[in-house]
């Protein structure tokens, strides 16, 4: 049994006929925080589906939790990519993050005065929602608040059924910078003072910086992994790219990646409104 919470050793993994990347070995110990970065396409959601049991790597070894992927998904908190909630989306954030616990089951849980079950269920809930600091509007219409305030109580279902390992695929996405650091280091002490192994998909290794343990960098069809600012190199992006990449350090830390199809720096579209 693997002690370790991932482990990819020579794993590769394939859409239909197209090769996402080879070779790849990852290993991520117990309640580490750790970004997944990479320009698009280079397979950090594929990395996800792969640990979920979703996609089956075509050779080499992957192990979740110590088992075969798919094998501990109940231990496991999942946060796809997602869009904001619309204005009109009138659920309440308490009920968002009950969806954690019973969503998958039919008809409407009975209330907690009624049932012993229920009534574990809604403090199991509630200190989810404590957990994520999102008390003071969590009874509110999801629809209503702010992204960074839905992007907490999504972050509280994923919370709900007290995982041992959260995957996190682009949390930060449509966040101003502010929110975009709020929500890093939420995450970081939530890793912390629960122990959870956290694996974070983002575009912007910077807001995220000061929180990481490690980064898993994928790129040229093949990934690296390591401490942020040594993996986060000219030197080792050029040879995981094959081409010469040079990293610059602005003068409050961020990291400008040139030379890559992509660098994390890089904001997709979607990210416009944060400059």
């Amino acid at each position: 049994m693997s002690t370790e919470a991932i482990q990819l050793a020579g794993a590769t993994a394939r859409r239909g006929r197209r090769t996402v990347w080879a070779d790849v070995d990852v290993s991520v110990q117990p309640g580490e925080f750790v970004a997944v970065l990479g320009p698009n396409g280079a397979g950090k959601s594929t990395l996800l589906h792969v640990l979920l049991g979703l996609l089956t790597p075509s050779a080499g070894s992957v192990t979740v939790l110590g088992g075969a992927p798919g094998a501990a998904n109940p231990q496991i908190g999942y946060l796809p990519q997602r869009r904001s909630f619309e204005e009109g989306t009138r659920i309440r954030g308490l009920d968002l993050v009950r969806f954690g616990l019973d969503g998958n089951r039919w008809g409407i849980p009975l209330p907690a005065t009624l049932s012993p079950k229920a009534r574990a269920a809604a403090q199991r809930v509630e200190e989810a929602v404590e957990m994520v600091g999102a008390g003071d509007y969590a009874e509110r219409p999801i629809g209503l608040l702010s992204g960074g305030e839905q992007q907490r109580l999504l972050i509280a279902q994923a919370l709900v059924r007290d995982p041992r390992l959260l995957l996190l695929d682009e949390p930060l996405d449509s966040l101003d910078l502010f929110n975009q650091r709020a929500v890093a280091a939420l995450v970081q002490s939530i890793c912390k003072s629960e122990g959870v192994t956290v694996l974070l998909v983002a575009h912007d290794v910077n807001p995220i910086l000061p929180y990481l343990d490690r980064v898993v960098y994928f790129g040229g069809g093949g990934a690296v992994e390591g401490p942020p600012r040594e993996v986060i190199t000219g030197p080792t992006l050029s040879r995981l790219y094959g081409v010469p990449v040079e990293v610059l350090e602005a003068s409050d830390g961020r990291l400008v990646v040139v030379g890559t199809p992509e660098p994390p720096a890089h904001h997709h579209p979607r990210h416009d409104h944060a400059h």
